[in-house]
């Protein structure tokens, strides 16, 4: 027999605390039931830990704190053992399956008729077709609100325990540099070295990211995505990662450029300007602050060392408890963006530099939590340039 709730990994109480917080919320925007469908908000709101969310799949939480699971067969299991949801409907696979009428028929029998519901219409698992058959299955139903921000902006202010999975994950993040670092080399082959990286994190008990991995030498240092084929590093060559370490789905993010052989004196200005600009942004972390403030400052260091266009045109985001496709979370860090900066954030910080006509680039970021006295940097990892 599957215990119910046998692998969760936060109390009781975490999670009450944070259903607390959703129902608050939920009453502030007038909602009488929250369609859930981030798979980022179930694991926050229950601890339920699946990739289901590629198929149709619905948690609703109505006013009064009843939780319900919509999802097919192959998680029912999943949801018993990794959630502490009690009520689990299956909808069943078919040429003619329409679960959307399986969840109206839910929501009906909840008495939800007429009532005011709030949707994550922002989900991966919620593509624009499968919303749009959502629409019309509810189309005089009920009337809808857009509450993709409730559960995200609640989930962007860590916890104490979410803090704790932040800091295992950046211990595994520093421990997988210097992995990767040590297989680095001329004549190194970039599937080592990602090898190495990745198997680090593994060793240590830690999870898949949320993307993948990204690494590149020659002209793939300018790249910040994944892509496929792998390359053997040269004699003089950059090599470029990006990478996150993750622990209960907890991310801790670090980027470095190494420099492999001769150095060219142009790339350590790039890192003595991405050294500064790190800096600066991690300053402008402030509770209070907007979070445009650090992009500010890290854009201001770099268009006064006349490097404006080799920059991005952002510099950082939030890191959670995220699913594929991506482990950047909300919010980023860009010119104009309003959110104010809290205790209890968590942002990885990128200084990125891709100067294509001189095929150089360079980068430098980590991992921050913000306190009340600012930001404090969770990877122990030295800022110096990396030689190889």
């Amino acid at each position: 027999m599957i215990a119910q709730g046998g692998n969760l990994h936060f109390e009781p109480a975490e999670f009450a605390a944070r259903e607390a917080a959703t129902l608050a919320a939920m009453a502030e925007a007038g909602l009488d039931a929250l369609l859930v469908f981030r798979q980022e908000s179930m694991y926050w709101l229950t601890g339920y830990d699946t990739f289901g969310y590629v198929h149709f799949q619905a948690l609703v939480l109505t006013a009064d704190g009843r939780l319900t699971l919509l999802t097919r067969s192959a998680d029912r299991l999943q949801a018993r053992f990794t959630s502490r949801i009690e009520d689990v409907r299956i909808w069943r696979d078919a040429a003619d399956a329409r679960p959307e009428q399986d969840l109206k028929a839910l929501l009906a029998g909840r008495g939800l008729a007429n009532r005011r519901l709030g949707v994550e219409w922002e989900a991966y698992g919620l593509t624009a077709a499968k919303g749009r058959r959502l629409a019309d299955a509810l189309d005089g139903f009920a009337p809808l609100a857009d509450a993709s921000q409730l559960v995200t902006e609640l989930r962007a202010v860590k916890s104490p325990a979410e803090i704790a999975c932040h800091r295992e994950a950046a211990r595994l993040a520093d421990t997988a540099l210097d992995a990767a670092v040590a297989a680095t080399g001329p004549g190194a082959f970039e599937g080592d070295i990602l090898a190495e990286l990745q198997g680090a994190i593994y060793r240590g008990g830690g999870d898949d990211p949320a993307n993948e991995q990204i690494i590149g030498s020659g002209p793939g240092a300018l790249m910040c995505r994944y892509f496929t084929g792998r390359r053997t590093l040269s004699q003089n060559d950059l090599l470029t990662l990006e990478f996150a370490a993750a622990w209960r789905h907890y991310h801790a993010a670090l980027m470095r450029t190494v420099i492999v052989g001769r150095p060219d004196p142009r790339v350590l200005d790039m890192h003595a300007a991405c050294h500064e600009g790190l800096l600066a942004a991690e300053a402008a972390l402030r509770p209070g602050n907007p979070l445009s403030d650090a992009f500010d400052a890290h854009a201001r260091v770099m268009d006064a060392r006349g490097l404006a266009h080799a920059k991005l045109n952002a510099c950082g985001y939030s890191l959670g408890a995220t699913f594929a496709p991506s482990w950047m979370d909300w919010p980023m860090a860009y010119p104009g963006q309003p959110y104010r900066v809290r205790p209890g954030n968590v942002f990885f910080l990128h200084m990125i530099l891709f100067d294509e006509p001189n095929g150089l680039a360079m980068t430098l970021a980590r991992t921050s939590l913000v306190t009340a006295a600012g930001a404090e940097p969770l990877s122990a990892a030295l800022l110096d340039p990396i030689l190889r």
